[in-house]
C-alpha cells in the first residue's frame, strides 16, 4: 500500500500551526510575575458593576499578590452594586485571604453602593476618600425592581444576616450593616468614620498607606502589624478574558445578546440554509447565558469551542466560501478566553498562546477561502465550458452549419451568418456536441 503525498494545502496548514505553537511558546515564556523583595503593595481598580469578571479579577489579584510577596492588596472601589452571587464569592476570598486586603472607596464622588457595602466591610482596612458615600444595600431583582412576597422577605433576611456577619468578623458597626440592607440607608465618608463603618479617610493612596502603617490586622486568624515604610505601588490590570466577560456582563449587553441570539435562530429556522443568522445567533445566545450566569463561564467556553470545531469541519464539506470557517475561528477564540475559569485554581492559558492559536487558524482559513474563491472565478479549461471564448477558423463553408478548427480539433459548428473557409471565428456556446460560433472581431 503506497502512501499518498500531502497536498500543498496540508503542508501550509501544518506550517502555520507550527509557527503558531512556536510563537505562543516564546510569548508565554516572556511573561514574568513580580516576586522577591516584598517591598511593594498591589493596587487594582474596580470601577463599575460587580460581576463574574470582577470576582475573577479580585481572586486572581489576591493569588498574584501572595505569589509576589506583596505586603497588601489595595482595591480601589467605585461601584453602584452588582450580583449577590459574585459579591458572596468576593467576600469569601477576602475573609480568607493570606495577606491584608485594603478597600479604598475613591476617588472623590465615588460610592460603594449595594454590593460595594459588603466588599468594603470585608476588608482588613476600610477607607474612603473625601466626598464619597456608602450604603443602599437592599437586594433587588436583575431589572432593578423590588422582589416581593415570601421570596423577597427571605432574600432580605439572608442578605441582612450576611452583612451583619461580615461586620462582626471585622469589628464594624453591625447596626449600619443591617439597616443598609433593610432600609437602604446611605451615609457620607465622615458619617461612616464616626459610625465605625470604615477605619480612616484618605485623600489618595499615598495618604492611605501612611495612615494604615502600623495598624494591627487579623490575617487568617493571626494578628500582624502593617508595615508600609518605603513600599512602592504596583498596579495590576484586568486580563483579556476578564475584560471580555466584564463587557458581556453589563445588563444592556447581556440583554441585547439574548435578543440577537433568539432573532438569529428564528431567522435560520425560517430560512434554512442562510447559515449566518443561525451561527451568529448561536454564539450570541451562549454568551448571553454566560452573562446571566445561567451557564457557568467555563461551560460556555467549552460549548463555544465545540461549536467552533464543528463549524471548521463543516467548512470542508459545505460551499460557504469562508463563512463557516471565519465563524468557527471567532467561536474558538471566544471559547478559549472563557474556558479556563475554574475557581481557586491556577489552571489558565496565557493570552498570547490563545492569540497565536486563533491567529494561526484565522490565517489558514483566510488563505483557503482566498484560494477557493479564486478557483471559482477562474475560467474553465476543460470540457465544453473550456472552449467558450476560444478562437479558431472555418474549415468548410459555414452556411448555418459547417466545420471549424478550434483548440487543435475539428468541430461541427453553427452560426447565424455565412462564413467562408479561412474566416476567424469565436466560440460563444454549444448545443450538445455542436459549437455555436460567430465571426471574430477584427483587431
Amino acid at each position: 500500500m503506497t502512501r499518498r503525498p500531502l497536498r500543498p494545502g496540508a503542508w501550509l496548514c501544518w506550517a502555520l500551526l507550527l509557527l503558531g505553537i512556536v510563537w505562543g511558546a516564546f510569548s508565554a515564556g516572556g511573561s514574568v510575575q513580580p516576586s522577591g523583595a516584598g517591598s511593594h503593595v498591589n493596587l487594582i481598580v474596580i470601577d463599575g458593576g460587580i460581576n463574574p469578571a470582577v470576582n475573577d479579577y479580585i481572586r486572581e489579584s489576591i493569588q498574584r499578590a501572595r505569589a509576589g510577596n506583596a505586603r497588601a492588596l489595595i482595591i480601589q472601589l467605585d461601584t453602584p452594586g452588582g450580583l449577590l452571587s459574585s459579591t458572596r464569592s468576593i467576600v469569601k476570598e477576602m475573609l480568607s485571604a493570606p495577606l491584608p486586603i485594603i478597600v479604598y472607596v475613591a476617588p472623590s464622588g465615588a460610592g460603594a453602593g449595594s454590593a460595594g457595602v459588603f466588599i468594603t466591610m470585608a476588608a482588613n482596612i476600610a477607607a474612603m476618600a473625601p466626598g464619597t458615600n456608602i450604603g443602599a444595600a437592599h437586594p433587588v431583582a436583575g431589572g432593578g425592581q423590588e422582589v416581593k412576597g415570601v421570596m423577597g422577605e427571605k432574600l432580605e433576611n439572608f442578605t441582612a444576616s450576611f452583612s451583619e456577619t461580615i461586620a462582626q468578623r471585622r469589628g464594624r458597626n453591625t447596626e449600619f450593616a443591617i439597616q443598609a440592607v433593610r432600609r437602604s440607608i446611605s451615609i457620607t465618608d465622615q458619617q461612616a468614620l464616626e459610625k465605625r463603618v470604615i477605619d480612616l479617610i484618605a485623600v489618595d493612596v499615598s495618604d492611605l498607606l501612611k495612615q494604615a502603617n502600623g495598624r494591627e490586622v487579623d490575617v487568617g486568624g493571626v494578628k500582624s502589624t502593617l508595615d508600609f515604610n518605603g513600599v512602592s505601588i504596583l498596579r495590576m490590570e484586568m486580563g483579556l478574558k476578564q475584560k471580555v466577560i466584564n463587557i458581556l456582563a453589563h445588563p444592556n449587553i447581556a440583554y441585547l445578546l439574548m435578543m440577537a441570539g433568539i432573532l438569529g435562530l428564528y431567522m435560520e429556522f425560517s430560512n434554512p440554509g442562510a447559515l449566518f443568522p443561525g451561527i451568529a445567533g448561536g454564539i450570541a445566545l451562549l454568551l448571553a447565558l454566560a452573562s446571566f450566569q445561567v451557564l457557568p463561564v467555563n461551560y460556555a467556553g467549552l460549548l463555544l469551542i465545540v461549536l467552533g470545531m464543528c463549524l471548521l469541519v463543516a467548512e470542508a464539506f459545505l460551499p460557504s466560501f469562508g463563512l463557516l470557517g471565519i465563524s468557527g475561528v471567532v467561536s474558538l477564540g471566544l471559547g478559549s478566553l472563557l474556558l479556563f475559569d475554574v475557581e481557586g485554581s491556577d489552571l489558565s492559558v496565557d493570552g498570547s498562546i490563545i492569540l497565536a492559536a486563533v491567529g494561526t487558524l484565522s490565517a489558514f482559513v483566510l488563505v483557503v477561502t482566498f484560494l477557493v474563491v479564486k478557483s471559482q472565478r477562474r475560467k474553465a479549461t476543460l470540457g465544453y465550458e473550456g472552449l467558450i471564448g476560444e478562437f479558431g477558423e472555418v474549415r468548410e463553408r459555414l452556411d448555418r452549419r459547417g466545420k471549424v478548427f478550434v483548440h487543435g480539433e475539428v468541430w461541427n459548428a453553427e452560426g447565424s451568418e455565412r462564413l467562408e473557409a479561412g474566416d476567424r471565428i469565436e466560440v460563444v456556446g454549444h448545443d450538445g456536441m455542436i459549437l455555436k460560433v460567430r465571426r471574430a472581431a477584427e483587431i
